[in-house]
């Protein structure tokens, strides 16, 4: 078999095989396969695609290149929720407490954050003491006492999508459906769940900037997770606005923590008990408007916030912070974004949002750049809202004083302002089963 041969049968519209799609991948894994081949592959699938079948078998060899986890030890049905990532997504750490609490078992494991999106486990590394390195057997040990653990990626899943990516950032052929879908996927079915929700995001402040193209990157990974066995249903969700109103690591810890205790925002509110509805509803627990209901009822009754308390403890969490949020560093500057018109926000550019909060220090450029945890924007206004001019539409919040004007007007030049109140968009545009 040779990789030439392999990249013309694509580069004419041929659809591969799938012991060809093993060869390539096996050979990126390895480093047989040189750079210059990959990349040809992966042009010649940008413009010629893949069948769904082509795309299951690639996600799969992409699973099969590194670790697999194995949760047979863990007692009851398995749930997981993946979001493509977007600015103020902090859902995991409410939706997981409440399903747990509900005696679902969430065995989370979860990235870092890169560029304009935060990562889950940057948050929780916002609260003192919080240890998101756990040895298998004190991973499964606690998901089985407690029903929820979460750590970060320790181990080597899917490294074919490590090498994929690099060369595909390089080389202009990131936003291709196939080579998306096999890199979520894969690396989402290394870990043994028996469910899974997808909440893909669209708009301004996500990957996919349209419905549509969220539609069929959300069909494409309901249709794998299907072909791997795992009951699977993608949330199509709304990011042409931050969620909520915190942007930044600990902001974000508060806000949840503010969820969990009945007091979150409304829109970040909505998405979590939408989420936590569908997870509960493929572990069995009932269809999707009474899970809804008793995600609802396990906030209200504080059983949810108990669980989140449990797990922060278990993981050498400071509970404290949570208990009391106030206690939380506070970053030595803050600074209030004024209006400088009067009407309706109309639009938000909702990557920029993530991209003055990071140039506060809120983020990573790269994965060895250190993070101020209490560095961020905290949102007083929101697209729909009125405004007058002076009046403050966002606080920041950083350690880098010299950081403020350039964080100021990334988000003033992002927040357009009309004298016309724009068309209310959903929070969730639909469901893909």
């Amino acid at each position: 078999m040779r990789m030439y041969d392999i990249i013309k049968k694509k580069r004419d519209g041929g659809e591969l095989s799938t012991e060809e799609i093993k060869y390539f991948v096996s050979g990126v894994t390895d480093g047989s396969i040189p750079d210059y081949q990959t990349s040809a592959l992966c042009m010649a699938i940008y413009f010629k695609g893949m069948s769904v079948r082509e795309t299951c078998d690639f996600t799969f060899a992409v699973r099969d290149s590194g670790d697999r986890l194995n949760f047979s030890e863990i007692n009851g049905i398995r749930v997981d929720k993946h979001s493509t990532g977007g600015v103020g997504d902090k859902t995991s750490l409410v939706v997981a407490p409440v399903v747990a609490s509900l005696g679902v078992k969430v065995a989370k494991m979860s990235g870092r954050g890169l560029g304009h999106t935060g990562g889950t486990i940057d948050k929780l590394e916002a609260i003192e003491g919080f240890n998101t390195t756990l040895s298998d057997a004190d991973f499964i040990k606690q998901v089985n006492d407690i029903g929820f653990a979460i750590v970060g990626q320790s181990r080597q899943f899917a490294p074919a999508d490590k090498k994929l990516y690099a060369l595909r950032d390089v080389t202009a052929t990131v936003d291709s459906m196939p080579l998306i879908a096999a890199s979520i996927m894969g690396k989402k079915l290394a870990a043994d769940d028996d469910c899974i929700v997808l909440d893909v995001k669209t708009g301004s402040g996500s990957f996919m900037k349209t419905v549509e193209d969220s539609k069929a990157l959300a069909r494409l990974m309901v249709d794998i997770g299907k072909s791997a066995g795992k009951k699977t249903v993608a949330l199509i969700t709304n990011m042409d606005r931050p969620l909520g109103c915190a942007i930044g690591n600990a902001l974000e810890v508060i806000e949840a923590v503010e969820t969990l205790n009945g007091h979150g925002p409304e829109d970040f509110t909505e998405v979590c008990i939408t989420l936590a509805g569908h997870m509960l509803a493929l572990a069995g627990k009932g269809n999707v408007k009474e899970c809804k209901k008793m995600a609802e009822q396990a906030i209200q009754d504080g059983s949810a916030l108990a669980k989140f308390k449990q797990t922060v403890a278990a993981q050498g969490g400071k509970v404290e912070l949570i208990e009391n949020t106030a206690n939380f560093a506070k970053a030595k500057y803050v600074h209030a974004v004024k209006s400088v018109k009067t009407g309706y926000i109309c639009k938000a550019d909702t990557e920029a949002y993530g991209l003055a909060s990071l140039a506060l220090g809120a983020g990573r450029n790269t994965i060895e750049d250190a993070i101020d945890y209490s560095a961020g924007i905290m949102l007083k206004r929101k697209t729909g809202d009125f405004v007058k001019e002076g009046e403050e539409i966002a606080t920041l919040l950083t350690n880098d004083e010299s950081a403020i004007a350039k964080a100021e007007a990334m988000l003033l030049a992002a927040t357009e302002i009309q004298q016309k109140k724009p068309k209310e968009e959903p929070l969730v545009y639909c469901t893909v089963e």
